[in-house]
């Protein structure tokens, strides 16, 4: 499944595996309203088959709901989302004996991810209908885990209940209630039954409603309450190109559907990762998508970090300030306590039993949480056929201190930001322990994944990646200016290692070819290289905000950025859909492999902004004018990926048959993509905004209204040749000029 744990290469013995079943759900018409999803056909019947049913909490609560009148099932004509969270179903049925072309009787299903639907059907013959309408249902009550890998248990007996059925079994229990009550329900065969009269003109409507009497042990997250309301502003997008307003209103409202909450802290929103495959807190993909969305205010933000932040690794209380020695002594040294002064504090809103907790009693237990002290979990994820899994615990850690740095400079309140600021001076200890030591057997000076104790990668240090080179080289300059700020020690050492690891990437991590060269997608060792050129490099121009508006200075040098933003636009990487994973010139490139040649939209949308702000417009275009076109057809839901072919006329780009859609990221970045292009950079705590618009003004003459900066109301106009003029924004804040 897209994003499913991979644990590297598998060992050859002999036998081969059998192969592994999948459902898919690149065709299904997938409603999503966390933690309640609905997936079908088309035709919306309910098969019991793949992923289909009604869910709720990662339980299977309806397995099947294959509706007949009159003993057939409906002519599908139509299937369709009306919002990420509804779905829509018209069929029509042939009255026996009626001699009329046209059909008489037409059954409109509407669905809602929350486990309700409505039946109506219509009578628009001229004689009256007498059929009998029946809904056969079933359930396994299986877990999505468990559907997800292929495992379908049988359906479990069913029971008769006033208005409907109930099932029983693997702990759980689940209802099917109707109103009105069907006339006859057979328990044995899962039927309710109602026997019609449907008058000519008339129609005639059963509201159907799936539950889960008993969710999974413990306390689960839950949704977006009544009464809660969306974490971001609602903006407003005109455009001479009209597909960049669709894109975004459609994927706010797939972020929207996606939206959790932990039990006992329902205001504090943040994102599940996607669906159906990861619906529940993927901590990297939350904070990606709170990032993105900064322009509509900093409440997912805050939700996301505070999170973040409970589920953080947190060791025995010490010295909290994480700041690297000077060159003498480059981070990761081996020290277990960074220099400096100053209490760490409790995780901010610490609840207990949080992942990784401290244990102060010491042990084996205490041992790995002292090893593991600020990092942020989360599971691995394939890397491709060139790499090991990649732990997504490393980019969710050095993430939290952009997205913190980032919605303080949005205008987060200081208060919040003080909150969660111990909690960003673990991050920062755990990206010192993961160095590359000197006199280990790897790629000295650099990050390497922070999935593994830290005894662990001394002993067997890991590739250093390239794309976590540059998140790390980006939260080292961001929590420096975060410790500046609130006057916590460390800042100094942290610029000066960042400026370390940009000599030294510059100097190992470029390759030099007959096309004047590009970066290692990793290193193994200073002499060891991994060539391959993949979409990961695009974080490269993912430089994070600083002071006055501007942007950290980042790893390459700027011919190297010239040669690499000239190269991501040649057809290796680019289909015209997006950027592939992996260049179609590698012998292992697959179209639709995770990492070896499917476009994954997020690192498109980010090479088109950091190309805008490096000054390479010309192929920022190109690359948007990808994602617009695809964003067309799938009717302006990009999925989390899809196939990297290359673009040919009349054909619409390729499904992957297990990406998830929606998808936290692929939607934020989709945000991020339109919004970008009007270059809001805010520094609210200097209380200054700048506009750094596209010059070439790609989509046209653009407005947005309803962004916000300091959780004040802020709109920006960008002209047809590229000039912005700010329309709206807090008094409080001086104008930069563009």
């Amino acid at each position: 499944m897209a994003g499913a744990p991979a644990t590297g290469p598998a060992r050859s013995t002999g036998q081969v595996p059998p192969p592994r079943p999948q459902p898919s759900a690149a065709h299904d018409v997938l409603c999503v309203n966390a933690p309640g999803m609905a997936a079908s056909g088309p035709d919306g019947q309910l098969r019991g088959q793949g992923l289909h049913g009604f869910f709720r909490h990662g339980v299977r609560t309806l397995a099947r709901m294959e509706l007949r009148l009159g003993g057939m099932e409906p002519l599908p004509l139509q299937g369709t989302l009306t919002s990420a969270a509804a779905a829509r179903f018209v069929g029509s049925v042939r009255v026996p004996g009626d001699l009329d072309p046209d059909p008489a009787l037409t059954v409109e299903r509407l669905r809602h991810a929350d486990g309700a639907e409505t039946v109506t059907v219509r009578n628009t013959g001229a004689r009256p209908a007498r059929l009998p309408l029946e809904i056969a249902l079933g359930t396994d009550l299986g877990l999505l885990t468990d559907i997800a890998a292929g495992r379908r248990s049988a359906d479990l007996p069913g029971q008769v209940q006033s208005s409907g059925l109930r099932w029983v079994g693997q702990g759980r229990a689940a209802t099917v209630s109707a109103r009105p009550s069907p006339h006859a329900v057979l328990a044995g065969a899962g039927v309710l039954r109602w026997d019609l009269e449907v008058q000519p003109g008339a129609r005639w409507s059963v509201d159907l409603r799936a539950e889960l009497e008993t969710p999974s042990a413990g306390r689960p997250p839950t949704g977006r309450g009544p009464g809660v309301p969306l974490p971001w502003s609602e903006p407003e997008i005109r455009a001479d190109d009209r597909r960049a307003a669709r894109l975004v209103s459609r994927a706010l409202d797939s972020l929207g559907g996606l939206l959790l909450a932990d039990a006992d802290r329902p205001t504090d929103l943040y994102t599940a990762s996607g669906a159906p495959w990861r619906f529940g807190l993927t901590a990297a993909d939350a904070l990606w998508a709170a990032r993105m969305t900064l322009p509509l205010g900093t409440r997912l933000a805050a939700g996301t970090l505070r999170a973040a932040a409970r589920r953080q690794h947190q060791a025995a209380p010490q010295s909290a300030a994480p700041a690297p020695r000077q060159a003498d002594a480059a981070p990761g040294d081996g020290a277990s306590t960074p220099e400096g002064a100053g209490a760490a504090g409790p995780v901010p809103g610490g609840a207990p039993g949080a992942t990784g907790g401290a244990n102060p009693s010491g042990g084996e237990a205490g041992a790995a949480a002292q090893a593991l002290d600020g990092v942020i979990p989360g599971p691995l994820r394939h890397g491709g056929p060139e790499l090991p899994a990649s732990c997504t615990a490393t980019e969710a850690t050095l993430l939290f201190v952009t997205v913190l740095a980032e919605a303080w400079r949005w205008g987060m309140p200081r208060a919040e930001v003080a909150e969660l600021l111990p909690a960003a001076e673990r991050a920062l200890g755990a990206l010192r322990a993961a160095v590359v030591a000197e006199g280990a057997d790897g790629p000295v000076g650099f990050v390497a994944d922070f999935g593994r104790p830290a005894e662990e990668r001394a002993a067997r240090p890991g590739p250093a990646r390239c794309e976590v080179q540059a998140q790390a080289h980006r939260a080292a300059l961001q929590g420096a200016d975060l410790l500046d700020a609130f006057d916590r020690p460390g800042a100094q050492q942290w610029r000066s290692w960042a400026a370390e690891l940009r000599e030294r990437f510059r100097e190992q991590f470029w390759i030099d070819d007959l096309s004047g060269g590009r970066p290692a997608a990793a290193l193994l060792a200073p002499d060891r290289p991994v060539p391959a050129l993949a979409s990961t490099l695009v974080h490269l121009f993912d430089l994070g905000l600083a002071a006055e508006g501007e942007l950290h200075e980042g790893l390459l040098d700027r011919e190297q950025t010239r040669l690499l933003a000239q190269r991501l636009v040649t057809p290796e990487l680019d289909c015209s859909w997006g950027l592939r994973t992996l260049s179609a010139k590698s012998p292992r490139f697959n179209p639709l492999g995770h990492r070896s040649g499917a476009v994954r939209v997020q690192e498109t949308a980010l090479a088109v902004s950091g190309l805008v702000d490096a000054g390479f417009e010309r192929e920022a275009e190109i690359l948007l004018e990808g994602l617009l076109e695809a964003s067309v057809h799938f009717e302006g839901r990009l999925p989390e990926m899809y196939a990297g072919e290359q673009k040919v006329a009349d054909c619409p780009p390729v499904p992957h048959p297990a990406a998830c859609r929606p998808a936290a990221v692929s939607a934020a970045a989709a945000v991020h993509l339109v919004l970008s292009l009007a270059g809001v950079r805010p520094d609210v705590p200097s209380g200054r905004v700048a506009t750094r618009p596209a010059s070439t003004a790609p989509l046209g003459a653009l407005e947005l209204t309803g962004l916000r900066v300091a959780g004040e109301p802020f709109s920006v106009r960008v002209s047809r040749i590229g000039v912005a003029v700010v329309e709206e924004a807090p008094s409080f804040l001086q104008l930069a000029a563009s």
